[in-house]
């Protein structure tokens, strides 16, 4: 009887409680203002602007040698903004992608040549099958050359599924040159799979192709393609300025959001270890801790539905030199919760401070980067988007 209730929860009251809250959380963000707004942090006076508005739930920002920065739109546009002006027109080229709820356009980074070689690398949806559906997550890159993009291909195409969960698909290039990319697993085991790609990091050549020196080459069982496993659904990766090590912010179920660093071939635990509980209400697991899989760093409960990741290194702000600042789309699953979180780690990256900004804009924030000015610049979740700013107040 208790299987069978198990299974009623999983299968029904999943989806319909997953759909109440999408409703509260798109019916719970305010407006927001034309701005500037000022704010007294714990520590210093921040001013917030508004760069640009008018995006369709902006996903994943990006910034050019030109000073032009890049926005895909997670319908499946790429957007440029000239000298702060949005282009009321998208880029042409960007190749077809599937969207439904959160599915869709995700990622945009250039190459670290690119002023070189006009290479971009994106993520997106795809539908494989349509009956049964079937959806897979794409690497793509491509050239950009100001208008639009050509020579589009296809570097990697990871495994299909049902298209419930697991979205993300973020991107970084490593200390190391090497380019990394996330795959999200949230309703299954495919994380401790090993044959499989969803639920891991995985490590990569600038082409595609696999690094000799990857942790599972030559492993039986083992795709080659993997750097860390045991992941539910990475939603921000960043390499610590202060160390080089890639760092990730994760989404846990309810609650259970975490912050890793992340090392090759490390096991992160999920679904067997969890601080978060399932929908229905259990918790994933009852113990947080498991002998061989790695700890997080930071957790949160309840949990803030995390996204973007970036480590400020900017000048005008000196004492959050080297914290790490994360988006968060909405807090203990209560929508127009939005904010950003400051979280300064020691040299041993042991969490010394936590900060909440931002609260009082009440935004989804979906993506955090350190612009080349010095500056951060955040994107936020909404039907109209915007791209904000941190500048100091001048008093």
């Amino acid at each position: 009887m208790s299987r069978a209730i198990n299974q009623f929860c999983r299968h029904a009251l999943v989806p319909l409680m997953l759909s109440l809250s999408a409703l509260v959380m798109a019916q719970g963000t305010p407006p927001l203002g034309e701005g500037p707004f000022v704010f007294q942090t714990a520590q210093v006076k921040i001013q917030v602007e508004v760069v640009a508005r008018g995006m369709e739930h902006p996903w994943s920002l990006a910034f050019l040698p030109s000073g032009d920065m890049l926005v895909t739109e997670r319908a499946g546009n790429l957007r440029v903004i000239h000298n702060g002006v949005l282009n009321p027109e998208s880029i042409a080229g960007v190749p077809d992608v599937y969207v439904e709820r959160l599915l869709g356009f995700m990622e945009v980074i250039p190459h670290p040549d690119f002023a070189q070689n006009r290479t971009l690398y994106l993520t997106y949806h795809k539908k494989i099958t349509e009956e049964p559906k079937a959806i897979a997550t794409v690497l793509a890159s491509a050239i950009f050359d100001g208008t639009k993009l050509t020579d589009v291909k296809e570097l990697l195409v990871g495994d299909s599924w049902d298209g419930a969960g697991g979205a993300g698909a973020r991107l970084a290039f490593g200390s190391d040159g090497k380019l990394y990319m996330s795959l999200g697993a949230s309703r299954d085991d495919s994380a401790q799979q090993p044959g499989l790609l969803r639920g891991k990091i995985l490590r990569l050549n600038d082409d595609g192709s696999v690094p000799s020196d990857n942790p599972f080459v030559g492993k039986e069982g083992f795709r080659p393609e993997i750097f860390s496993w045991g992941h539910r659904n990475i939603s921000g990766l960043a390499v610590n300025p202060a160390t080089g090590a890639l760092w990730a912010s994760e989404y846990g179920p309810n609650g259970g959001d975490e912050v890793n660093i992340i090392s090759a071939g490390k096991n992160y635990g999920w679904p067997l270890v969890s601080f978060g509980r399932d929908y229905p209400g259990p918790f994933i697991s009852p113990v947080p801790y498991k002998e061989g899989m790695e700890n997080p760093v930071a957790t949160f409960i309840p949990g803030i539905s995390p996204s973007g990741l970036a480590f400020y290194t900017g000048t005008d702000f000196p004492i959050w030199t080297t914290s790490a600042f994360l988006g968060a789309t909405r807090v203990g699953q209560i929508g127009g919760t939005g904010k950003m979180v400051r979280i300064f780690f020691d040299e041993n990256g042991n969490e010394r401070q936590r900060e909440d900004l931002l609260v009082d804009l009440h935004q989804r924030i979906r993506d955090i980067r350190m612009g080349p000015d010095g500056l951060m610049y955040m994107l936020t979740e909404e039907q109209d988007g915007a791209l904000l700013v941190i500048k100091p107040v001048n008093e």
